[in-house]
């Protein structure tokens, strides 16, 4: 039997994009405990989890919704934050990203929390809604096997095992399907 460990959201609610939203909520209320981890983490690797590095993360964690640099500083500004240079926030990304503590999605340029802290060579599929935004994260194993065996038989060394698949998830599928 294989193993199919899903981080997702319940589809059983409303997906107005009133910051309401559930997502958002579920991802909100990993924020504490995710942050508390980050800087445990930090401390046992001598490293700093700066009050900027954690401002970003807080703002991911804000919402279900992949969030850009720009998307991100104006999200600070509203939670009191002083204004700061794309590049400052960039550079906290980078830390964040590096650590397993965020995850870049290329297809949006966007990057969104992770509470999980994978393992570098551990394969991840994101899941991401064309409708609500909304994202989920998904691992398996029997995939994640699949895909070595096809790079190892073309000589390719993966630096990076990230799958990001854009679609429907299941309540704006059915909110479709009842329009």
């Amino acid at each position: 039997m294989s193993k199919h460990a899903a981080h997702h959201h319940d589809h059983s609610h409303d997906h107005s994009h009133d910051h309401s939203c559930a997502h958002a909520h579920d991802h909100a209320g990993r924020a504490p405990e995710a942050i508390r981890a980050a800087e445990l983490w930090c401390q046992e690797h001598g490293l700093r989890l700066t009050p900027i590095r954690q401002q970003a993360l807080e703002a991911l964690y804000a919402t279900h919704q992949p969030l850009s640099a720009y998307d991100m500083i104006d999200k600070m500004v509203a939670a009191g934050a002083k204004r700061l240079a794309p590049i400052t926030v960039y550079r906290a990304l980078d830390f964040l990203v590096e650590n397993g503590f965020v995850h870049r999605l290329a297809s949006r340029n966007a990057f969104v929390a992770c509470p999980f802290h994978h393992k570098p060579d551990e394969l991840v599929v994101f899941m991401i809604c064309d409708h609500c935004g909304g994202v989920d994260e998904v691992l398996s194993d029997d995939l994640s096997k699949s895909l070595s065996v096809l790079t190892e038989s073309h000589g390719f060394a993966p630096r990076l095992r990230i799958i990001e698949c854009g679609g429907a998830c299941a309540h704006c599928r059915d909110q479709t399907k009842a329009a």
